[in-house]
């Protein structure tokens, strides 16, 4: 796709946990548990208006699902803050030299004054009913070898609760990660390709684990991506779980708005109008009496009923597709399982079909004087009103193209939808905490944190020998601080080439034959160089020294070099075994030889010393002719 021709433009929102000793606003500490909660409470939230009257429609599109929320936590490890019973403590100031280092690196321009701000949130995911958060800083701009990546905001702001489950209308979060500091990246427009958008997310991200000062592991680090195209709309998309995944959201996302701006253009092209969708529907539960469809029965025989729609002009819409298996259809039916408790609905371009017969559909039609509807089945008539009320809001947005509205990524790369974008009434002032004045003090012990750029770290590791495509991947490796520190400790003793294959390919090729190379660590390596660097091992013994230990951690490398027979042989051995060998063989192509003996002596002979014994061995038998 020429995604210049379609007019993409795409907004990144990076959001890092940061690894400090408490939490952003008590001193609570930033652990995530597994354990069984010690207490539970219950709530219900409600929206507040603004200092101007106004509500904010994703809050209220919240407070309408009518939810009730179940809080888990500790008492060792939570307290009254996170429940909102006790006012928030002042911001802690670990985190907060953080974000001033961040921003610093961005070059972006830091606040005289950092006022911490209530961010109306009413799913649960925060007891009070927002979420605090900070401007540390605005208008930066990261540079990453050939991107310029414009920083619209930098924000220091407190994570939410954790979702357990949901049951019904009760959802059930867990304290444990409320409050965990937070450092959020906002981009401004960036034009790039989709695949390029995930290396500079990946940028930023690797950037401030740099500083030291970032959680690890997964769930750490968190993706909201803002997509648009010429004559669409902005759509956030929340949660995209994994970098890989942003180039498939983006592309899904384009050919999604694509098909709804074709989508009203047909609309437009076969004369539909607005006026003819109205809240009205028909009880149509007594042509369904004798179903055999499994879905309708279920509801009929608890006392339910079937009610149809009218959607007059949307024949063969309603089954167009906008994302790889998910249709127009579709979009209408995520409206109704996020607004109501119903599962879906069933329209009558997949019909007969779900055990619906022809002529179910054919007395349907009749009934209602049109060829197009919407099937609804359900036992409260509060869902079902709600249901229809949606339905027709999203076929109306239909006829103008692409709502603004926010929305989750599914596993596959597309989304669904979660709420509709909110507006300028959402955040307020946090009553219960007095402004930070930034000061040159705060600001130069900031800089000490921050790390050496990624080109700058790139091009370091290519003077150490590596090639650029070694470099990179360092950059983009778990263990690239790891791998610094074991280049600095064996200097001069093992190449640097050898100490980034190893952890970047040879523990990923471990990986991928079923080794759990967790249990390797780094301790196992400075054992692995160590001994490397003495002679005690070859290179070529490094898997099966790392695989044996991924078997058994606790065991010392010597009884392992033993175990194996992975000791280096010397080159009086080398040799004596060379030249047995080689008259076993009878190879005389040079270069056959070698690749035979090597072969032979893999993990316990260096190559060098076989290729030199395999000359002498050749040249003897030249000479004795």
């Amino acid at each position: 796709m020429d995604y210049r021709a379609v007019g993409l433009k795409v907004g990144l929102e990076i959001h890092v946990q940061l690894n400090t000793g408490r939490k952003l606003f008590c001193n609570c500490p930033p652990v995530i548990r597994n354990d069984e909660p010690h207490f539970r409470v219950t709530r219900r939230l409600r929206p507040s208006m603004s200092e101007l009257g106004e509500v904010d429609p994703a809050a209220m599109w919240e407070f309408r699902k009518h939810r009730v929320f179940v809080y888990e936590g500790y008492y060792d490890t939570t307290c009254l803050v996170e429940l909102d019973e006790e006012p928030p403590h002042e911001p802690d100031p670990e985190s907060l030299e953080v974000a001033l280092a961040v921003a610093q690196m961005f070059n972006a321009k830091v606040f005289d004054e950092i006022y911490v701000m209530r961010k109306i949130v009413i799913d649960g995911s925060n007891t009070s009913g927002f979420q605090r958060t900070m401007l540390v800083a605005h208008d930066g701009l990261a540079k990453f070898f050939d991107y310029k990546v414009p920083i619209q905001t930098i924000a220091l702001e407190e994570d939410a609760a954790r979702k357990i489950e949901e049951r019904g209308d009760t959802v059930v979060y867990r304290l444990d990660r409320l409050g965990i500091p937070l450092i959020e990246i906002s981009t401004g427009i960036l034009t790039y390709s989709p695949q390029e958008i995930m290396e500079v997310a990946y940028y930023i991200g690797h950037s401030i684990k740099m500083t030291g000062k970032a959680k690890r592991g997964l769930g750490t680090v968190r993706q909201d991506v803002n997509v648009s195209i010429s004559n669409g709309a902005k759509t956030e998309i929340k949660g995209v779980p994994d970098l890989s995944l942003i180039p498939k959201v983006i592309e899904y996302e384009v050919q999604r708005q694509l098909n709804l701006l074709a989508i009203r253009d047909e609309l437009r092209s076969r004369g539909v109008r607005e006026d003819w969708f109205t809240e009205d529907f028909i009880d149509v539960t007594d042509i369904f009496s004798g179903t055999k469809s499994n879905i309708l029965r279920r509801v009929i025989d608890t006392g339910g009923r079937v009610i149809a729609i009218k959607v007059p002009g949307l024949r063969g819409i309603l089954g167009k597709e906008v994302q790889p298996g998910r249709r127009f259809g579709t979009e209408l039916a995520d409206r109704v399982r996020v607004w109501t408790s119903l599962s879906g609905l069933i329209h009558s371009d997949e019909l007969p079909g779900y055990g619906i017969t022809g002529e179910e559909v054919s007395r349907v039609s009749s009934r209602l004087g049109v060829d197009s509807f919407i099937l609804l089945a359900g036992n409260n008539d509060r869902d079902l009103a709600d249901a229809v009320k949606v339905i027709i809001g999203r076929i109306k947005e239909a006829m103008y193209g692409v709502p603004e509205e926010t929305r989750a990524a599914n596993p596959d790369g597309t989304t669904k939808f979660m709420r509709p974008r909110p507006g300028a009434a959402r955040m307020y002032p946090e009553t219960d905490l007095r402004p930070i004045r930034v000061t040159i003090e705060m600001l130069e012990k900031a800089r000490s944190l921050i790390p050496e750029p990624i080109e700058s770290r790139v091009n370091r590791y290519i003077s150490y020998g590596m090639s650029r495509e070694l470099a990179m991947q360092v950059i983009r490796s778990p263990y690239y601080d790891l791998i610094d520190y074991l280049i600095e400790e064996f200097k001069d003793k093992v190449s640097a080439t050898l100490i980034a294959n190893t952890l970047v390919n040879t523990l990923r090729s471990l990986q991928r034959d079923s080794v759990d190379v967790s249990r390797i660590n780094e301790e196992h390596l400075r054992d692995l160089f160590n001994a490397l660097s003495n002679g005690a091992i070859t290179k070529e013994a490094i898997p099966d020294v790392l695989r044996a230990w991924a078997e058994e951690p606790s065991a010392n490398i010597n009884a392992i070099i033993g175990k194996l027979g992975l000791s280096k042989m010397s080159y009086g051995e080398v040799r004596e075994v060379v030249f047995k060998r080689a008259r076993e063989l009878g190879i005389k192509d040079r270069d056959k030889l070698i690749k035979a003996l090597i072969r032979d002596l893999r993990g316990r002979a260096d190559p060098n010393d076989v290729i030199r014994a395999v000359d002498e061995y050749l040249n003897t038998e030249k000479s004795s002719q």
